[in-house]
């Protein structure tokens, strides 16, 4: 097994059971591929550096995964066929990173001043 961090682009306009369907039809494609979500973050609604697919914003879900490397391949593949889903990165990693990770470390200290 391989250990992979992943984020995920979801259209900012969809309404919240539908992302959540979306999100849960992820983490079965994970599972039913023999693979284990170690840890997930929702980054919420942030915006896009350019726009992708005509929005200004996308909702941002991080993960970290553990799965063989060559699934990753097809887990691509139904992303990109996913119409809610305008981006996604899969990265490669030796060890996954603390969490929070400083995305959420950033957002809560806005929160707190």
């Amino acid at each position: 097994m391989n250990k992979f961090e992943a984020v995920l682009l979801y259209n900012p306009d969809l309404p919240t059971p539908i992302l959540t369907k979306t999100i849960d039809s992820f983490t079965k494609q994970i599972t039913n591929l023999s693979g284990t979500i170690i840890s997930t973050e929702n980054w919420g609604i942030r915006d896009l550096s350019y726009n992708v697919n005509n929005y200004k914003k996308a909702h941002y879900n991080y993960y970290q995964i553990e799965i063989d490397a060559n699934k990753i391949q097809d887990i691509k593949t139904s992303l990109t066929q996913n119409e809610q889903v305008i981006r996604h990165l899969f990265i490669k990693v030796e060890d996954h990173q603390k969490l929070p990770t400083k995305m959420l470390n950033e957002e809560n200290k806005k929160e707190y001043k």
